[in-house]
C-alpha cells in the first residue's frame, strides 16, 4: 500500500466549471478534484443532470470524496465562496491578452475557471477574470479537452504552490 503525504500548506485553490456540457468530462474533473483535495464548483446551467449515469461512471467511486458545490450563476459564486478570489480563466483563444501557463505565479486564493466544452468562456466572463491563461499546444490543434486542460492547469498551480502530494513509494 502506498502512502501519500500532503505538505502542511493550506490549500484553498478552487476549480470552477462554467456551464459544463459533457457529463464524462465533469466526472473526470470531479475525480481529479477528489484525488487532489480541491473543491469543485459547478456554475449552472449544466448540460446534464447530476444524476447522469455517464457523469457518475466517469467519477467512479470517488464521488463521496468530492467537495462539490452548484451555483445558479457565476455572479452567485463570486458573491459567495468566490469573493476576494482571483479568477484564473483558461482560454484557447489567442485573440486576447493571455499568460502562458508556465509563466503564471499561482496563489492559494485562485479559482481556476474552465468554460463549456463546445464554446469556451464568453467574452463577458473572460473580462471578469484577473488572469487569462493559455496552455501552449501545436498551432494545428484548436484546443484541448476541458478535463485534460483542468488537470494540466491544476497540477501546474499545485506545483507552483508546493502543494502537490508527495509519492510514498
Amino acid at each position: 500500500m502506498t502512502s501519500v503525504k500532503m505538505l502542511e500548506i493550506p490549500m484553498s485553490i478552487h476549480l470552477v466549471l462554467y456551464e459544463p456540457e459533457i457529463p464524462p468530462n465533469t466526472g473526470n474533473v470531479a475525480r481529479l478534484c477528489a484525488a487532489m483535495g480541491v473543491p469543485l464548483h459547478l456554475i449552472e446551467p449544466l448540460g446534464f443532470s447530476l444524476d447522469d449515469k455517464h457523469l457518475k461512471r466517469a467519477g467512479l467511486d470517488y464521488w463521496p470524496e468530492v467537495d462539490v458545490h452548484t451555483w445558479p450563476s457565476l455572479a452567485a459564486y463570486l458573491d459567495g465562496t468566490g469573493r476576494r478570489r482571483r479568477l484564473v480563466a483558461t482560454t484557447a483563444r489567442r485573440t486576447r491578452q493571455v499568460t502562458v501557463l508556465q509563466q503564471v505565479a499561482f496563489t492559494p486564493d485562485d479559482s481556476l475557471l474552465f468554460g463549456p466544452e463546445t464554446r469556451g468562456l464568453p467574452a463577458h466572463v473572460l473580462d471578469q477574470c484577473g488572469l487569462c491563461v493559455h496552455i501552449p499546444i501545436r498551432e494545428q490543434a484548436r484546443s484541448l479537452n476541458m478535463s485534460t486542460a483542468a488537470g494540466i492547469v491544476l497540477y501546474a498551480a499545485l506545483a507552483c504552490l508546493g502543494t502537490l502530494p508527495a509519492c510514498g513509494g
